[in-house]
Parts: C-alpha cells; sequence; structure tokens
C-alpha cells in the first residue's frame, strides 16, 4: 500500500528521478539536479518540499544538513515495483546477451556463460543455482557392478552427470542392473527423480507382483536422498571480485563477513530458490539479511528457470542496493528465459 508521500504522481515522478540520479552519480541528490531533469517546471522550494515529505515518508535521509537526499531501501523497492518492473530489455543489452550466451556445447558452458552475463549487467555476483537432486530431470541413467559388489550409479540430465558409488543391502548382478537401467530410461526419461519417486511406489503399492523385481530395485539404485546435494555443484558464483570493487566497506570485518557469506553456498542457495515460490517472473529484494549482517546494503534480482516445462532451479543478481535495476531486471528476465531454451537442447 501506498504511504501518504507517494499519492500524487508528481511525488513519485520526483522520488523516480532522485533514485536514478543517485543510482547514476553516487552523490547525495538536491533540488537542483531534479528539477534540471523534471519534465515538468518546478521550482527548487516545490521540490524540496516534496523531498521533505519523501524523507518524512521514509524514501530519503540526508545524510549531512547541507547535502542532498540519498534513497532509503523503501525508495529503491518502490522503484523496482512501480518503475523497472515496466522496463523492457535495451535492443543493445538483446543482442549482447544472445551472442554471449550462444551455441552452448553443454549445461556447464551455458552456465558459465549465463553467470558472466548476470555479473557484467549488475556489477554484483551471478548466480545460477542447479535443481536439487529430486527435482533433477533424467535423460539416462547407467550402472555398473564392481568386483566387491558395490554399484556405480550414473544420471545424465542436461548433459550433467551424477555419480554415486553404492553399497547396497543385496548383491545385484550386472544383468540386473542393465534392466535396472533400461527401465528407467524407456519408462522415466523426462521425469524428475522426484516424480519418478513416487510412480515407483504407486507402482508397488497396485501391481507389485509384475513389477516388485525392477521397482525395488530402481528405488534402490535411484533414490534422490541416497544421492544428496553438493552445494559446491549446486550453485555457481561469477563475478565476485567486481561486487566487493562496488561496494563501499565500513570495515575489513564487513567485507570479511560478505566473502564468508559467499563461500558458505547454502546461503545462497536458500535464498535464492525462495524466488521459485513468489508468484512474481522476476523477483527483486532489497535487504538480504539472510546472507550477512552487510546484506542491508544489497539487492538480490531472481527468476525461475526451467527445462521442459518444469521448474528447474533460479538464477539471478546480487549486488549493491545503488544498481541499474531496470538493466538488471530484465537481464535476469532474458537471461532465464535463454538458459531454459539452452537447458532443454542440450
Amino acid at each position: 500500500m501506498r504511504t501518504a508521500a507517494l499519492q500524487e504522481r508528481r511525488n513519485r515522478q520526483i522520488l523516480a528521478d532522485i533514485v536514478r540520479t543517485y543510482i547514476e552519480s553516487g552523490e547525495p541528490v538536491s533540488s537542483r539536479a531534479i528539477s534540471a531533469r523534471f519534465e515538468e517546471t518546478l521550482s527548487t522550494a516545490t521540490i524540496r518540499n516534496v523531498m521533505a515529505e519523501l524523507e518524512e515518508g521514509g524514501f530519503l535521509y540526508q545524510p549531512h544538513t547541507s547535502a542532498g537526499r540519498v534513497p532509503t531501501a523503501a525508495a529503491y523497492r518502490f522503484f523496482a515495483q512501480e518503475i523497472a518492473s515496466q522496463a523492457t530489455i535495451s535492443a543493445v543489452d538483446k543482442d549482447w546477451i544472445r551472442r554471449e550466451m550462444g551455441s552452448p556445447t553443454n549445461a556447464a558452458e551455458i552456465t558459465e556463460r549465463a553467470g558472466h552475463v548476470l555479473a557484467e549487467v549488475s556489477n554484483g555476483l551471478g548466480i545460477i543455482v542447479s535443481p536439487p537432486m529430486g527435482k533433477t530431470v533424467l535423460d539416462h541413467a547407467r550402472m555398473w557392478l564392481l568386483p566387491d559388489g558395490r554399484v556405480v550409479v550414473v544420471l545424465i540430465s542436461g548433459g550433467n552427470t551424477r555419480d554415486k558409488v553404492l553399497r547396497p543391502s543385496r548383491r545385484f548382478s550386472q544383468a540386473e542392473l542393465d534392466a535396472t537401467a533400461d527401465f528407467l530410461n524407456r519408462h522415466y526419461s523426462g521425469w524428475t527423480l522426484e516424480t519418478i519417486r513416487e510412480d515407483l511406489l504407486q507402482k508397488l503399492a497396485n501391481e507389485r507382483e509384475r513389477y516388485e523385481g525392477l521397482v525395488q530395485s530402481a528405488l534402490t539404485l535411484c533414490d534422490p536422498a541416497v544421492f544428496g546435494d553438493d552445494l559446491a555443484r549446486q550453485v555457481h558464483v561469477e563475478g565476485t571480485a567486481q561486487m566487493i570493487g562496488a561496494i563501499d566497506f565500513a570495515s575489513q570485518a564487513e567485507l570479511r563477513d560478505l566473502l564468508e557469506a559467499i563461500e558458505e553456498k547454502h546461503r545462497l542457495v536458500t535464498v535464492l530458490n525462495a524466488c521459485i515460490e513468489t508468484p512474481e517472473p522476476v523477483h527483486v529484494q532489497i535487504g538480504v539479511k539472510e546472507i550477512s549482517e552487510r546484506g542491508e546494503n544489497l539487492a538480490l534480482i531472481s527468476a525461475p528457470y526451467m527445462r521442459n516445462d518444469l521448474v528447474q532451479g533460479s538464477l539471478g543478481v546480487l549486488g549493491p542496493t545503488r544498481m541499474h535495476y531496470e538493466r538488471a531486471m530484465t537481464a535476469v528476465a532474458y537471461v532465464a528465459q535463454l538458459f531454459s531454451e539452452a537447458l532443454s537442447k542440450v
């Protein structure tokens, strides 16, 4: 709900101009600077009065008595939701992103390119979070018996492979492993491991005599819980150095705290995956305290990506709140689209 300070169109336009000007300059914004770019003829006194209203409403603050105003988190939130969300990607960015992400040979390459693009447009981190094991789409399964009775299970998905050496509770023959892999490949290619497991359990409940041997083997050898989730492989991050250079840190402790948060991948995974549950195609979060105490001065822009019409994971940018939101938001949406298309082809 808009506060009283934003009821008038003029006030909203002035606030948007203040945010844009501050993003461009990094310096507190004066009434004179806004008067020069405002579409209507307004005196600096009128603009100062509006700025005072906006400050009272919590959208601006004045670092020093003689200085101009600086946007607050509420101002960035307003700008992202009501101004930047209406933007369309520029032709230059669209062509550049398509070139950067063109002709991928495998999932690892397209992931690296997407991370690079996202980092460049945001002057922050480009982050791609792969799906948890249960939501991985199976393309092909292979299984081999080792001499000591252990089994190597390899699951291929979108050009990526997940492998695990298992020691099952009973001994399998290579013929049983071949039959189990063939059963999975014929019936479940294009399914997530989560839905495969649900269907196998249903088959076991309804047609035990027909399916018991194969289904029990498949449940044992392709259980997502057995594979687990290696967070180091689940999240890809680009642009750490340029993000650190883009933020003014009050102390070395703040810098260290943020670097540790980036290294602790589970924080990034948790925050980005939360965007999948939101209804917006592009989710914007101003202030990301879940990552670090320094997170109040960070902004996260994220979007889910698909493969074969199924949500697979999320990608986005994490950068300073003084970010070019229109460019970053439109780029995140376009990268998510191209990333989804590329995953469906590899």
